[in-house]
């Protein structure tokens, strides 16, 4: 491999990179701070020294509660004083030139208990953002963690999320429609709960559901159409994927022009009224909607491949997605990739090193045993993590 043989001049430096990150109470980090380049990051360590958190502080770059999912108020490091907040900082190399962002949770707010009503902040070049969805327009990141093995075997909340990480990349604005979205499917939800029947009320949440929520699935539809010409194919030892977005909205959207399905929304809203206060949520709705892959050279459901096969299939989708955003939009995405390298076979892990290298995407690959990254050489950069102490390699 190009990395093997120590060859720079054959990598072209990542687009898209973080060049200096800075950690206050996050996690285990009362402070950290670490200088990366335009290479793919090596974090490297014992179990429990850190080297998520340090991923988990990357995830934050973009919209959303980071790779593990968490309140605001979770991540703040234990031991901090009440109300201390926590932050991470970074720099990044852009298509666009270089950007300063910042974010974290607000000073101030006390209480484990109200993590959700906390206010994440932002800051781009040192100007407040009205929200994280901004972060978007900068930075695009994909991950693949441990606890995504059961991806295709649990429910499909977590097969959407992934795939709305993907569409961030492609459609910025698609993490503002699913956010509104979302907000619009709480407050309906708690009027009808609360016995609140406010037609004009809720005809005007049912109305922002229908609009946004044919917009966000119409986002979803169109990056699986292009993902799927994408995994068809094989790319070395990765199999070839096979995608698609289920659900009653996808199936209007592919029945009859798009206003045409959001008015069959809107009226499905407001005819299951009844049925929602009874349950909470939404019977019909892009909330509701699945991620379906088959494993395309074996015409098999992902759910039935191996557990070697499933991972296979995940790198092979986030190889594709980034493979397009690099033609798309000048820049692979951030890459996290949590303890992924040491569960693939010799041939797999060198494929996988390569792909990267050949994306110029800034990869950040955590591991126990250094000897797992060394076919990457001199084409990464290394950082050895112990007692949430960071110390270049």
């Amino acid at each position: 491999m190009a990395a093997e043989a120590g060859r720079p001049d054959l990598l072209g430096p990542a687009a898209l990179a973080v060049t200096r990150l800075t950690l206050t109470r996050f996690r285990g980090y009362d402070g950290a701070r670490l200088e990366p380049d335009n290479r793919p990051v090596v974090l490297t360590g014992p179990n429990g020294a850190g080297k998520t958190n340090l991923l988990e502080a990357v995830s934050f770059l973009a919209p959303g509660r980071g790779l593990r999912g968490a309140k605001l108020a979770e991540v703040e490091r234990i031991g901090s004083p009440p109300g201390a907040g926590w932050a991470v900082a970074a720099v990044l190399d852009t298509p666009m030139g270089p950007v300063e962002i910042g974010t974290g949770r607000e000073a101030g707010a006390h209480g484990s208990g109200s993590g959700d009503r906390d206010r994440r902040v932002v800051r781009i070049d040192g100007h407040p953002a009205k929200g994280q969805t901004v972060l978007a327009e900068h930075v695009a990141v994909v991950w693949l963690t441990p606890q995504m093995d059961r991806l295709f075997l649990e429910g499909s909340s977590g097969r959407r999320r992934f795939l709305d990480r993907l569409v961030f990349g492609f459609d910025p604005a698609h993490a503002g429609r699913l956010s509104r979205y979302e907000h619009a499917l709480r407050e309906r939800a708690r009027l009808l709960r609360d016995g609140r029947v406010d037609d004009g009320w809720l005809t005007g949440l049912e109305d922002q559901m229908a609009t946004t929520g044919m917009a966000v699935a119409a986002a979803r539809r169109d990056v699986v159409q292009r993902l799927r010409a994408a995994c068809g194919r094989s790319v070395g030892p990765f199999p070839g994927a096979d995608l698609a977005v289920q659900g009653t909205v996808e199936r209007w959207l592919d029945e009859g022009p798009a206003l045409a399905a959001e008015d069959a929304l809107r009226q499905s809203l407001r005819d299951s009224r009844r049925l929602d206060s009874d349950t909470g949520g939404a019977a019909v709705g892009p909330h509701k909607s699945d991620l379906s892959v088959r494993h395309a050279q074996k015409d098999m459901p992902a759910a039935l491949c191996s557990t070697g096969e499933q991972k296979a299939l995940l790198i092979a989708i986030m190889l594709a997605n980034a493979r397009l955003l690099a033609a798309e939009r000048g820049a692979a995405p951030l890459l996290l990739l949590d303890e992924v390298a040491a569960h693939l076979d010799p041939h797999r892990r060198e494929a996988l090193f390569d792909e990267i290298l050949a994306l110029g995407a800034q990869a950040w690959m955590t591991g126990t045993d250094d000897n797992v990254f060394a076919p990457l050489g001199s084409a990464a950069k290394r950082f050895h993590i112990e007692d949430a102490t960071v110390t270049p390699v």
